[in-house]
Formats: C-alpha cells, sequence, structure tokens
C-alpha cells in the first residue's frame, strides 16, 4: 500500500497464506517485466530471481528474514535487513522518504514491533486515537494471512489488498469498510478461543502451546504467538498446531527483553525459517513435537536468556 499509493501502477497481484513465500516460482517469464517483491524470503525465491533477471526482469525487492546468499545484478535493487527492530513495512518507508506513515505504522504494529510503531506515530503527528486505530489495523491485517490454506483465512490476501486499496488510507478503511469489521469479529473470537488454552510446558523462560486442529487455531497462531510475546516478554514462546493436512506448524517468539536466535532456531529443521524475533517451522511430524519442543527449551534457557 505504501509503495502503490505513491508509484501507482496496474498490475498484477501474487499473494497467498503467510507460508506460502516461494511467490516468485509462479512468475513464468520476466521478459520487460517489472517485479517489486516484499516481505518473502530471499533465500526461498534466489534461483526464481536469477531466472527472471537472465529473462530481461527489473527487480526491486524488501525483506527482512534470512536472505542467504544474496545476488548482484544491475536490474535488481536488493533491500534486505535482519535487525529485530525492524520490518519490510519500515524498510519501505524509509525507501520512500516517509511519504506514507500511517501505512508503515500499520505494518510495523502488524510485525510485532509496538514500541517501534508507537515511536513512529508519535513522530508522525498521531494522537493516541489515531495510532490505536492503526495497530488495531495492523494486527487484523497480520492475523488474516495466517492459516494452511487459503480456506481458512477469512480473505484472500488479494481480494483484501483490492479492499485497503478502494479506501488508500487506513483510517477511511477501519472507519468505512465492511472487511475491517468482519475480521474484527474473528479475530476477537479466535483469540478468545486461544485464551482457554493452558500451556503443555512454562518456565521462567519459555512457554509451550499446542493448539487443536481447527481452522481457528491455524489463523490465530502468529498473533497469538506475538500476543503471548507481549505479555510476557521474557519469555520464548513455541506454538504448535496440526495444520489440516496431517503434519504440524510450529510459530516461534524469541524474548521480546532479547529478540535473537528465533529464525536460526526454526533453520535447524526441514521446512523452517524466519528473522531474529520471530520464525516458524511447516510440515513437522506430530512425532517431533518432543524432540522440537527440547532444543527449544535448550535454545532458549535462563542462562542463554540472560547472557
Amino acid at each position: 500500500m505504501q509503495w502503490r499509493q505513491v508509484f501507482p501502477a496496474q498490475a498484477e497481484l501474487l499473494s497467498g497464506v503467510k507460508r506460502d513465500n516461494a511467490l516468485l516460482r509462479r512468475v513464468a517469464h520476466g521478459a520487460d517485466t517489472e517485479l517489486l517483491v516484499l516481505d518473502i524470503n530471499f533465500e526461498n525465491n534466489r534461483a526464481d530471481v536469477a531466472r527472471l533477471l537472465a529473462d530481461g526482469a527489473r527487480i526491486r525487492y524488501f525483506d527482512h528474514h534470512h536472505p542467504g546468499e544474496r545476488l548482484q545484478h544491475p536490474a535488481l535493487t536488493l533491500t534486505v535487513d535482519e535487525s529485530p527492530l525492524t520490518c519490510t513495512s519500515l524498510l519501505v518507508h524509509q525507501a520512500l522518504g516517509g511519504r506514507q506513515p500511517a501505512w508503515a505504522v500499520t505494518g510495523a504494529y502488524g510485525d510485532n514491533l509496538p514500541a517501534v510503531a508507537s515511536r513512529l506515530a508519535e513522530q508522525s503527528g498521531f494522537d493516541g486515537t489515531q495510532a490505536a486505530t492503526l495497530r488495531e489495523l495492523g494486527e487484523l491485517l497480520n492475523y488474516n494471512a495466517y492459516g494452511s490454506s487459503l480456506a481458512d483465512l477469512h480473505f484472500d490476501p488479494v481480494v483484501l489488498y483490492a479492499a485497503l486499496q478502494a479506501h488508500g488510507d487506513p483510517f477511511a478503511f477501519a472507519a468505512a469498510a465492511e472487511a475491517y469489521l468482519q475480521l474484527r469479529e474473528g479475530y476477537r473470537a479466535d483469540m478468545a478461543a486461544a485464551a482457554a488454552m493452558v500451556p503443555d510446558s512454562r518456565s521462567a523462560a519459555h512457554a509451550i502451546y499446542i493448539l487443536p486442529d481447527q481452522p481457528w487455531a491455524r489463523r490465530v497462531i502468529g498473533v497469538w504467538a506475538n500476543a503471548l510475546s507481549q505479555a510476557a516478554p521474557a519469555q520464548a514462546h513455541l506454538i504448535f498446531c496440526p495444520d489440516g493436512t496431517g503434519t504440524v506448524t510450529a510459530s516461534v517468539r524469541a524474548p521480546q527483553s532479547r529478540p535473537r536466535g528465533a529464525g536460526s532456531f526454526c533453520r535447524q529443521f526441514a521446512g523452517g525459517g524466519g528473522r531474529e524475533a520471530a520464525g516458524g517451522i511447516t510440515g513437522l511430524a506430530e512425532a517431533d513435537i518432543a524432540a522440537v519442543s527440547a532444543r527449544f527449551c535448550a535454545a532458549f534457557a535462563v542462562d542463554s536468556a540472560t547472557d
């Protein structure tokens, strides 16, 4: 939204559920094509970036996850920052010279950076009520991304983007869009269900939860992990949820007081990845839950959390 408000274009939009991030494989040809790539892991898309560049594409790429080996090419502008205190929304904000601060604040709140987002909101002249609106919208947009398939989501992200674009301004969307009300009601219901869960394991350094095989659980796993990390900033959090296809998804949050190590922990496992503060693993066998939990407890033990 930030980029297209400043540089409008009639472009095809490719998106999906949060874990479906190798999106560039869907782009068949690069000749005479300009691509704006946002918030999907470069490592998972590197081969397709190389293929499309060789075919003549021009690519501008923003992300904050671990990129692996980077590429150098005159037609590639790659902006990646793994700092736990930034996100893709803030990187775009910087690239645009701060021309769409409301959307930047929305994105930062949605990516579980409440302190950073609140500072930017204050610097941008938003009052407390406006900041609260942007926070709720950011969290709702992030909430809508989680699920094993589009059927789990309230809205296909492509459809939701069109609704956002129709309003243009986040405050207008929050004030008038039916989609906003639907997301808010769904979020509240799902978070209420999550609040009834008890941890499978808990210590001063960690909490581990196992959610049921239900669409509400798949929708809420990420935003609930964020909420838990904000409520207990000294703890690391690990949440497992069956994905409805016979395997399990895990969502990991490093302690907010020491936001490091989540992505590297998840990358130890096939289907794992992320960034310093947050990560996830897809395709786990149910039998692997105990082993992953044990390694998580070791990785985020009290001694590690206070080094």
